[in-house]
């Protein structure tokens, strides 16, 4: 049996406001900006659209306080591996685990990057997405192989920097953009649209939006008094990004037709467009970089904590193991590094996305599910 607190840090320095900005950062990514546009097609009522957000955040909220008390009680870092490793058979956390280690950081983060690179193009065209994504996933894995405490000052300062942008957004859009005829108020024939399968389909894609929640159980052995820094970053984090994306989402419909919304992926430029006018595309785009920066350092961080795990369990894998002298997982960073570039390369990251979306949802299931479990076994 893996000891509880097997792995820990000696070098636990990760602050309760540093755990909540990880939460935050790897949350907070496309999703939000793009999917309004499909949910639109069928749901029209201000009210139902919002209600989706709203039982998205409660759904996360929910999660992120299973993950809370499996963390205080199994304080290790490496998320699902060691939850379900402690929950039911190592057998089981060895297969969320490898999922993670090879692909379940590295294809989102490389997604992420090549998504910074065509926003970033259309602030400064000429340069090639790809190279930009490259020298981004790079950018931010030599920061945070320099040491925990520069990891955590980057990851403040980026994440802060987001929040400052989404909230300045957010004031712009409801002083100056202009009100359209829509109401967020609840009415007889919200009913129907909130029952029907396009509400349930749409609800799929939110709950996609809020993925993330559990991103401070991964580096649970790094953080200070884990048992109760790491349910209040969950738990804080989770609730600020909800309130966020609500605030996004009555932004977009506030101040923007809603058909010219229908089908859009880039939903937030144009509600870019309608608030500051010819230069508020460029404007949001330079937002959504700032925001993919701080997701994929988050990602950057906490992916390899689980390859450690597993190369500290398993005799062939003890290579990814190795730390340097600060503490940082060196070989594992690199690692998932190799990985991340060559999705890039061969932009295979859509498909392996597309293939591992279950078995992550699959874990995060099992993993609340085990709150249960050890409750009454």
């Amino acid at each position: 049996m893996i000891p509880a607190n097997s792995g820990n840090s000696n070098l636990a320095m990760v602050s309760t406001a540093t755990a909540t900005a990880i939460v935050i950062a790897d949350m907070i990514g496309v999703g939000v900006f793009t999917s309004l546009g499909f949910q639109v097609k069928d749901i029209t009522s201000g009210f139902s659209l919002l209600l989706l957000w709203v039982v998205g955040g409660i759904a996360a909220l929910c999660g992120a306080l299973c993950y809370g008390e499996l963390g205080a009680m199994f304080p290790r870092s490496s998320g699902e591996y060691n939850f379900l490793a402690r929950s039911y058979h190592p057998a089981f956390g060895f297969l969320a685990g490898w999922v993670s280690a090879t692909v379940g950081f590295a294809a989102p983060i490389a997604l992420a990057a090549m998504a910074f690179g065509e926003y970033f193009k259309a602030i400064v065209p000429g340069i090639p997405p790809l190279v930009l994504g490259l020298a981004v996933s790079w950018l931010v894995a030599l920061v945070h192989l320099r040491g925990i405490r520069e990891g955590s000052a980057f990851q403040n300062i980026w994440t802060v920097l987001k929040l400052v942008l989404i909230i300045g957004f957010l004031i712009a859009g409801f002083v100056f953009g202009s009100a359209q005829s829509i109401s967020f108020a609840p009415s007889r024939t919200d009913l129907p649209q909130v029952i029907s399968a396009p509400f349930a389909i749409s609800l799929v894609f939110v709950m996609y939006s809020y993925s993330g929640w559990n991103a401070a159980a991964y580096i649970v052995g790094e953080i200070r008094e884990p048992h109760r820094s790491l349910p209040r970053a969950l738990f804080t984090g989770t609730l600020i990004v909800a309130i966020l994306y609500v605030g996004l989402n009555a932004v977009f419909l506030y101040t923007t037709p809603i058909d010219q919304m229908v089908g859009q992926i880039d939903v937030a430029v144009i509600a870019g467009r309608h608030i500051f006018g010819d230069w508020g595309g460029r404007l949001v785009g330079a937002l959504i970089c700032v925001g993919l920066v701080s997701s994929i350092s988050a990602m950057t961080w906490i992916g390899p904590r689980v390859t450690v795990a597993v190369g500290e369990d398993m005799r062939l894998l003890r290579m990814f193991a190795h730390k340097s002298r600060n503490d940082v997982p060196t070989t594992a960073i690199l690692f998932q590094l190799g990985i991340v570039n060559l999705l890039l390369l061969t932009q295979s990251f859509e498909a392996v996305l597309e293939f591992i979306q279950f078995s992550l949802i699959f874990c995060n299931f099992f993993a609340v599910l085990g709150v249960i479990k050890l409750r009454y076994t």
